[in-house]
């Protein structure tokens, strides 16, 4: 099995077929697309292949050291992940062609007018810990 991270973006992917931002949804489709994607991750629960899932608010901070002793700088002149990322799927599956036909079917989640936002994922291996050499 392989953990796989799959990435909602707000902007800095290609737009979605169904555009319309979801703050311009009905209350009504932003229930149904939140409701697919509990049924997604419960189906997932059942086979083992679910891990996570988690929207992001919009808020955030970039932070870095400035070195010791000194204050840590926070943002600067760069796209924030509060701007491009709304959420990630955290997904444990047997192979890499498993975790593009289930973001292939996350994608299709109901959007504006019911119909399916079919937007692009990004699906990214997670690193495991390399083993320990021993000698």
């Amino acid at each position: 099995m392989a953990k796989y991270l799959l990435l909602k973006h707000y902007r800095g992917a290609p737009a979605s077929v169904n555009d319309v931002p979801m703050d311009q949804w009905t209350p009504e489709e932003v229930t149904a697309h939140i409701k697919y994607m509990q049924d997604f991750a419960e189906r997932l629960e059942a086979t083992g292949e679910f891990v996570e899932h988690r929207p992001l608010s919009p808020g955030g901070t970039f932070v870095r050291s400035d070195g010791e002793g000194r204050p840590p700088v926070t943002d600067g002149p760069f796209a924030e992940t509060k701007d491009l990322i709304a959420g990630w799927t955290i997904i444990d599956v047997d192979s890499y062609e498993r975790a593009i036909e289930l973001a292939g079917e996350l994608s299709a989640a109901p959007g504006a007018g019911g119909k399916p936002v079919q937007e692009w994922l990004e699906v990214r291996p997670i690193m495991t810990v390399p083993p320990t050499i021993t000698e």
